[in-house]
């Protein structure tokens, strides 16, 4: 790949859950058009560094820069407004609502018009839901979801509601995606088609994808560079091609051949 600019970089990363470290001095830089795979065995660190991201923990020291400012310490809502947005390992949806309405739910921190527009359904409000509508529907064609839109989330297969939470994911127009485990629990023919959307979402919208995943098939397929975590500190970093080969990736996840 050329060289790009840095979209985010976190640098030396502390993050403990008391006497448990869960991360120790981790640094790394997240271009601005790349998918970057964070992998390493169970209780590495990879949530728990998605968490610090997107703002679920707060590091006792270190600094995350996005687009040149320091977040470590905005709520999650204030970084879904700037452009953080992810994914999680257990699908967290309103799994009462619709696929169709969970996307529009993503679409609130756009709104604008206050409850007695939104109440009487004129002017700005209606305007606003039709051009959340429009965007939602894009997404909704992306990724092959048409048929299940109406659908209750708690009624659908478990591949289903995982395109629906990236889906949901993708309607906050991220600037920054976050992908927590998005094909664990899936067939291979389910992971295929995961693995499609999520290059088509980079293809298209060029923004940077960290993805957290256990698939070493699919993360030396899809992703442009790889991050290694083994016991809460960075272990080594580079492209698929190195990291496959790397002896000391290999001997602490890879397994021995």
């Amino acid at each position: 790949m050329e060289k790009q600019e840095v979209k985010m970089s976190a640098r030396g990363l502390d993050l403990s859950f008391g006497k448990v470290q869960a991360l120790m001095d981790v640094s790394f830089d997240v271009h601005s058009d790349e998918i970057l795979a964070l992998i390493g065995p169970n209780g590495a660190g990879k949530t728990s560094l998605l968490n610090c991201i997107s703002g679920f923990y707060h590091p006792q020291n270190g600094s995350i820069l996005y687009e040149g400012r320091d977040i470590a310490q905005l709520t999650p809502s204030k970084r879904a407004k700037i452009g953080i947005s992810r994914t999680f390992q257990n699908i967290e949806l309103y799994t009462g609502l619709t696929a169709l309405d969970n996307l529009m739910a993503a679409r609130h921190v756009f709104l604008s018009y206050g409850p007695f527009a939104g109440g009487f359904f004129f002017g700005r409000a209606r305007n606003e839901e039709i051009r959340n509508r429009y965007i939602v529907e894009k997404i909704i064609d992306m990724l092959e979801i048409e048929e299940i839109r109406y659908q209750v989330v708690q009624s659908l297969p478990y591949g289903l509601r995982k395109r629906v939470d990236l889906g949901r994911a993708l309607a906050l127009e991220p600037k920054l995606l976050l992908l927590d485990e998005p094909m664990a629990g899936m067939n291979v023919e389910e992971k295929e088609d995961m693995a499609r959307f999520i290059l088509d979402v980079q293809d298209i919208q060029h923004i940077p994808i960290i993805i957290v995943e256990h698939d070493m098939d699919v993360v030396m397929d899809i992703a442009h560079r790889v991050v290694v975590l083994d016991f809460g500190r960075k272990l080594t970093e580079g492209p698929p091609s190195e990291i496959k080969t790397n002896e000391d990736v290999i001997k602490a996840y890879l397994g021995k051949q």
